[in-house]
């Protein structure tokens, strides 16, 4: 057993022992290995120069990937900043400790509620359009900001593998699309006349595009920036936001492709991104959190249909929706462990690792070779640090599980901090349409009244 599994083994062992798993009592919970995610921290870091190559760097965690605020804490803690899309993913960043003038603002939709709320706090602000960048000139006519202002760019260099990762195609909804007649003219002159428009950002995509597609959008992006320096004097650019997108192996524990990697294909594509001219921004999301959580779930029932076995699971589309929903795209990996959380070693039977849904695709896995899984057992899906877990889909109104924080202490215990309780399905909310009164029960509000 490789290390990567023989601690998720330790933890899952751990967790049924204090009771975080139980057969009739906690049925799902996820883990965030927080050791995990400092070292994963610790190599972006090292991947990336300092002065005089880069005269600063802004690392920022995408807060979509994992928008619990303890975990945004932990990485508040560690020096990461953060990159925001929606008001709501703002509001979790400042609740997590980001400083304002470490947090970066990026959505296509942007009111000007939210333009004018990043604004007045100074967070940094990516226009996404032409009209935002008028809108935000409006805002600062009446109110000047500390905000740090850019542009991003459609580089329209392709698309990967999965299309609805794919940012810089031909007709992206993201960004200023700089190939299409008349926009490198039209944001030279926004630069002339925006003296608080200072940088450029571009994001090419995620999973399933390759690095050298990503590098390559930066390269645009560091070109258009020399010209807006060649046009305005030195400084008139002072950095570039490249995005984040680092592809994730989801096939086994490698940490594939890394970090220092992706800067190696920077140095080849987008030389001038490292001549001392430029402050870089970053924005990885998937790529530090994926691999240093996973989640677990008993079986509760396994049954036979057209000669193939299926075991009957409490995870499915409400913690895996992506891999329910694009199971080509987003294959995950399942492992079979005894309910005391022992790995299972027996005969791989190809079987089916079905959620608890009421829809027949609610499958984490198809056709899988397993060890047979048997009532009572815990399969185990790693890799599920980012998205997964933590963004749940409320299907069937299948409650959200506990995630927890997992350290291994020197001594070679395993301390565990809640990260999110789990969701009683017994207990409505104003959320569910029902008006619920201090102090009132959970079986009133059950009955609706109110």
């Amino acid at each position: 057993m490789n290390p990567a599994a023989a601690r998720r083994e330790r933890i899952l062992q751990e967790a049924v022992r204090q009771g975080l798993l139980d057969p009739e009592r906690a049925l799902l919970a996820a883990f965030v290995d927080l050791d995990g995610v400092e070292v994963t921290v610790g190599d972006l870091r090292d991947s990336f120069p300092g002065p005089p190559e880069l005269p600063g760097v802004l690392h920022t965690f995408a807060a979509k990937a994992n928008c619990l605020v303890p975990v945004l804490a932990e990485l508040a803690g560690l020096g990461m900043g953060c990159e925001v899309a929606t008001a709501g993913e703002l509001a979790r960043a400042l609740a997590a400790g980001f400083p304002a003038e470490r947090i970066v603002f990026d959505a296509p939709a942007k009111t000007r509620a939210e333009l004018e709320r990043a604004l007045a706090l100074g967070v940094s602000v990516n226009a996404d359009s032409f009209q935002e960048l008028e809108r935000i000139a409006q805002t600062l006519a009446h109110r000047p900001s500390a905000s740090r202002i850019g542009v991003r760019l459609n580089c329209q260099v392709g698309g990967g593998a999965i299309a609805a990762m794919s940012t810089a195609t031909s007709t992206s909804k993201f960004g200023v699309p700089l190939g299409d007649p008349g926009n490198r003219e039209r944001l030279l002159r926004a630069f002339a006349e925006h003296p608080w428009l200072t940088r450029v950002h571009t994001h090419t995509g995620s999973q399933g595009c390759p690095l050298d597609l990503m590098a390559r959008g930066v390269a645009q992006a560091v070109e258009f920036a020399d010209e807006v320096v060649a046009a305005f004097g030195p400084g008139r650019v002072a950095g570039i936001d490249i995005g984040g997108g680092l592809p994730v192996n989801f096939a086994d524990d490698a940490f594939t492709p890394t970090f220092a990697e992706y800067a190696g294909q920077l140095r080849a594509h987008a030389p001038g991104l490292f001549s001392g001219r430029y402050e870089v921004v970053t924005e990885f999301g998937r790529s530090l959190l994926a691999k240093n959580g996973f989640m677990a779930a008993y079986v509760e029932y396994t049954k036979t249909a057209g000669g193939r076995p299926i075991a009957v699971t409490h995870a499915g589309v409400q913690v895996a929706t992506r891999t329910v929903f694009g199971p080509d795209a987003w294959p995950l990996r399942i492992e079979a462990h005894a309910g005391d959380g022992t790995a299972r070693t027996g005969r791989a039977v190809r079987q089916d690792v079905a959620g608890p849904a009421c829809f027949a695709g609610d499958l984490l896995a198809r056709d899988r070779a397993l060890p047979l899984l048997h009532p009572g057992d815990l399969v185990v899906v790693p890799d599920t640090g980012a998205y997964y877990f933590s963004t749940p889909f409320h299907y069937n109104s299948l409650p959200e599980p506990a995630v927890h924080g997992v350290r291994v202490l020197a001594d070679g215990r395993v301390d565990f901090s809640l990260v999110r309780p789990a969701q009683d399905p017994w207990l409505l909310s104003e959320r569910d349409g029902v008006r619920v009164r201090p102090r009132e029960s959970a079986g009133a509000a059950a009955r609706g009244v109110g």
